[in-house]
């Protein structure tokens, strides 16, 4: 054991002595001991029963009346912001794209042959207007004893169709298919004022011949000149004029006969 404790001294120079192992007795039964000894301060059985004063939160008497609470601060910011987006929509009819102004515009244009359509206005698509015309045109028929409503929707489907891929082949701008529909439907107006001759009387004299020409005339050059000025196809109005005048032409016959 001697030599042990040489080799143990040489090594590293500590006090601990493996003699003194059988002299301590570790009591984990919490009797007395070393263990007992070094955490006897603490006693865990009375935790949580007792809170020091000094560490509980001091609660603040209520100021208040009976029946008169406290008026609580609310922020004006969210009414603000609420308040600055319901000021900043645009009305409900601008937001579905109805807008009376441009429809009447467009409308004297198509009435007015000769006078300048603005490309800007006529380049929207706008479908209230022409809803309302094809409606007006199949009523005008429907006075004439023609039900002719399905013929009217449908003509004007593939007329439109027909026109949205000349016109994009035609142009270097390109055009929407709305805008196609819209000009279509606007440039109707006048062979809703041949059907309503239709019910006073028969157009298929002479006289009803020349002002179904008249008005197959009317319709194609007005929608082809809004076309040359919405997509800048300067000197090709009669190139558009010409398909116009067909898709009106079937239109007319629905009138006349």
């Amino acid at each position: 054991m001697s030599g042990f404790d040489n080799l143990n001294t040489d090594f590293y120079q500590t006090s601990y002595s493996i003699d003194d192992q059988s002299q301590q007795s570790y009591d984990y039964g919490g009797s007395g001991g070393p263990y007992s000894k070094q955490y006897a301060g603490y006693d865990y059985s009375q935790q949580g029963r007792f809170v020091p004063p000094d560490m509980m939160q001091p609660q603040q008497p209520y100021t208040g009346q009976i029946y008169q609470p406290t008026q609580a601060y609310i922020s004006a910011a969210p009414q603000t912001y609420y308040g600055n987006n319901f000021e900043d929509e645009p009305p409900l009819l601008e937001e579905l794209g109805i807008n009376f102004d441009h429809i009447w515009q467009k409308t004297l244009t198509v009435l007015h042959p000769l006078k300048v359509a603005d490309g800007s206005i006529m380049n929207e698509t706008d479908l209230a207007g022409p809803m309302v015309f094809c409606l007006a045109f199949g009523a005008t028929l429907l006075l004439a004893g023609k039900i002719q409503f399905g013929y009217v929707y449908g003509i004007s489907a593939i007329g439109c169709l027909g026109m949205f891929c000349l016109l994009n082949l035609m142009s270097m701008t390109g055009v929407s298919f709305g805008c196609v529909a819209s000009v279509l439907g606007y440039c109707l107006l006048p062979m809703i004022l041949l059907s309503s001759f239709a019910v006073i009387f028969s157009l298929q004299g002479m006289l009803g011949v020349l002002l179904t020409a008249g008005i197959i005339g009317w319709c194609s050059f007005s929608a082809s000149k809004i076309f040359i000025s919405a997509l800048a196809m300067e000197g090709q109005q009669l190139l558009v004029a010409y398909p116009c005048a067909l898709l009106y032409g079937v239109f007319a016959l629905i009138s006349v006969f």
